[in-house]
């Protein structure tokens, strides 16, 4: 079944309220206005609302019947910390703030849907629509989980949906398995001994150390990390020094790791520690690594990302749903969610670029807006979601 005509009809009070949102933005863990917004708009609709998990998170409630069976629907609220440089209506209110991400959009389509799901309820169960903080590195949905949002609102899966530049408008891409990357920063401190550069003899140089470090660490992904699996780990910094003819006495360098595994994610960390020890006690220096761990891969399980994939084509057309996305070395909190219930995360297409989708104004870019055109897609999807995963069969 194609879009839903009521998803169109709606269309236009949808994206008011996301271009108000997109014009109010608000960083992760201060998102009241939006918050506020969401809440009204679910009790309005007569949908029970609960607030406080995650300080501003919000989860709107709609059961039908006596049915178990209960589904979660997510979406992010928060904001990027960066000045917008679109010159539109909607534009960005507050300097140093900007939607650059496209919450707004995905915030409105899950409230498209909760609308469109409050006059129908052709489903037996219940839907939570849960409405996070704080995605843009604060862990919202970690911090809801530690809550007790599943335990309080138990799902029997979750599902999730990002809008994706350079896909097509009413396409959606997913798959099985990893769908993003775990990621991870590291620190690595060198102090050897400085002194002259005349004397070299003299020093514990740590900057021929680091070089040989930073090189070592180049190995892990090329020669520890299977071919057919991703992996990054990219070197952010190397600070040392401040004369020509010193051999400065420490070094400083940093970076960031992606994998797409649990267990590549641990060996990385191995490997990085096994290189840092070699190091030391090859050079006589001393070595300290700190690990700073972000979001865990995001890894959609394969039977409720092929249900996805389903729905999804039977709203936007075979031709506009794809099950081989390539994982992208992006990271998104949805991860916690999913270690927890199983689900899926699909990709839904906000248009721009070629025809390979190159040239599209990217996410994290200070011109980026969510496509308002994407709406009825996702809206749509949300609740074809709900009504096949549910059903409407009798407890």
């Amino acid at each position: 079944m194609p879009v839903l005509p009521r998803a169109l009809e709606i269309q236009g009070e949808i994206a008011a309220i996301r271009r108000d949102i997109h014009a109010h933005p608000e960083l992760a863990f201060e998102e009241t206005r939006t918050s506020d917004i969401v809440a009204a708009k679910l009790q309005e609709w007569g949908i029970e609302v609960t607030r406080g998990l995650g300080k501003t998170g919000v989860v709107g409630t709609l059961r039908k019947g006596n049915s178990v069976r209960s589904i979660g629907l997510r979406a992010d609220m928060d904001c990027l910390p960066m000045d917008e440089a679109n010159d539109f209506g909607h534009r960005s209110q507050s300097p140093g703030r900007m939607h650059a991400c496209g919450h707004d959009g995905h915030t409105a389509m899950l409230l498209g849907a909760a609308k469109i799901l409050s006059e129908t309820r052709n489903f037996e169960g219940a839907v939570h629509f849960i409405f996070q903080p704080a995605e843009e590195g604060g862990g919202g949905a970690r911090v809801m989980i530690e809550e007790g949002l599943f335990e309080k609102f138990p799902c029997d899966a979750v599902f999730a949906i990002h809008n994706k530049p350079g896909i097509p408008v009413g396409h959606i891409v997913t798959r099985g398995g990893p769908l993003l990357a775990a990621a991870d920063r590291w620190d690595i401190r060198i102090t050897g001994r400085g002194g002259h550069a005349a004397h070299p003899h003299l020093t514990l140089d740590p900057m021929v150390v680091g070089a040989n470090v930073v090189l070592a660490l180049q190995t892990i992904v090329s020669r520890n990390v299977d071919p057919i699996d991703s992996g990054v780990v990219t070197v952010g910094f190397f600070k040392a020094g401040s004369a020509y003819n010193v051999i400065p006495g420490d070094v400083h360098i940093g970076g960031t790791t992606r994998t797409t595994t649990p267990e590549n994610r641990a060996m990385v960390k191995r490997r990085i520690d096994e290189i840092c020890e070699g190091a030391a006690r090859m050079h006589g220096v001393q070595i300290e690594v700190t690990h700073m761990p972000g979001y865990p891969p995001t890894v959609n399980d394969v039977d409720q990302a092929r249900f996805a994939i389903e729905v999804a084509a039977g709203v936007c057309g075979e031709h506009a749903v794809k099950d081989n996305a390539r994982p992208s070395m992006g990271a998104e909190d949805f991860s916690y969610m999913l270690e927890k219930v199983p689900g899926a995360m699909v990709w839904l297409g906000n248009g721009g670029g070629d025809a390979s989708g190159r040239g599209a104004v990217s996410l994290h870019n200070s011109r980026y807006d969510f496509n308002d055109m994407a709406i009825p897609f996702g809206a749509s999807f949300f609740v074809r979601t709900v009504e096949r995963f549910l059903g409407d069969q009798k407890a």
